[in-house]
């Protein structure tokens, strides 16, 4: 069934507004929940490239067809195989085009982060994500640019002299920019967090932090709390949050009694994610038809499906 536009706002806009609703048009909120393109996104495309043109009200409000939709989701499958934004007009506009072979935005992107976290260039790196923000939604930016910078950086730091300084800059920086994000659009959202917890006593994890903002960028508020709890404590914090869920991430073994006392008395959803999934794949498998409600995951991306495939972002 096709979800149904929000209307709840519509009458601050006036009766030209829900009047094109009513005609099946849609708000830019909805465009961005159909898609995963923000607002903020949708509008750049649209001021610096003209890849979206909506229609607008009489009072200027954005508005847009079935049509706008599925045009979004092929600029999508563009940025996805590497086309910078500033080219994908042409390809839509010329389909002939489309043989030609196009440069990797993502890879030029990569190599200029790299750069920065070798020279400590933190105004260079925060600079450069800025403006991929401004421009890419936040799956795709996850997908193609900063996961692939962290294979890439732990590839470099294998025996490297400096990894480890490299490292805590870029891991700092990280949870500081995240975080940051995370906290402004907490302060937007009154409804009940998801509770992202560290379980693998290693500080700074990046794939936690990168997985608590692609969450909160779906609009839903998260807690991060960046270090184990004890047993008992737990549903103590689900409870006083009132989650509507819990995520532990651990990139190491865990104590899988001990996680099994951990997740008892938690009611709701539960989900495991990082590399300790493959670690243990079999136990925990196993544990999914034991522990109600937990699911499992390996990296973010399989995470924030996992979360919207079932109903909790």
């Amino acid at each position: 069934m096709k979800a149904q536009p929000d209307t709840s706002a519509s009458e601050d806009f006036g009766s030209d507004f829900k009047k094109a609703l009513d005609d099946g048009w849609l708000p830019i909120r909805e465009v961005a929940r159909q898609t995963g393109v923000n607002a903020i996104t949708l509008r750049a495309w649209e001021r610096r490239y003209g890849l979206i043109v909506p229609q607008r009200t009489p009072k200027g409000h954005r508005l847009f067809s079935a049509e706008h939709v599925q045009r979004i989701l092929t600029i999508l499958t563009w940025l996805n195989r590497g086309v910078a934004v500033s080219q994908v007009k042409q390809l839509l506009d010329a389909p002939q085009a489309t043989a030609e072979v196009v440069e990797n935005d993502w890879h030029r992107l990569r190599q200029t982060l790299m750069q920065a976290v070798t020279q400590l260039a933190e105004r260079t790196l925060d600079d450069t994500v800025n403006q991929t923000m401004a421009l890419y939604p936040p799956r795709t930016l996850c997908e193609q640019l900063l996961l692939p910078l962290l294979a890439d950086l732990e590839q470099r730091w294998q025996g490297q002299f400096g990894a480890q300084m490299e490292r805590v800059f870029f891991y700092s920086w990280l949870r500081s920019k995240f975080g940051a994000r995370i906290y402004h659009n907490n302060r937007q959202l009154r409804t009940s967090p998801l509770l992202l917890i560290n379980h693998s006593d290693l500080p700074l994890e990046p794939h936690l932090w990168l997985t608590a903002w692609l969450i909160s960028s779906a609009d839903c508020p998260v807690e991060v709390f960046d270090w184990p709890l004890p047993v008992g404590e737990l549903a103590l914090a689900v409870e006083h949050l009132q989650a509507r869920g819990v995520l532990l991430y651990s990139s190491k073994a865990m104590n899988l009694p001990q996680l099994t006392k951990t997740l008892n008395g938690v009611n709701g959803p539960k989900i495991i994610v990082g590399p300790t999934v493959c670690i243990h794949h079999a136990e925990l498998s196993a544990k999914t038809s034991v522990i109600a409600d937990l699911s499992l995951a390996e990296d973010p991306l399989s995470a924030h499906q996992d979360l919207v495939q079932r109903g909790l972002i």
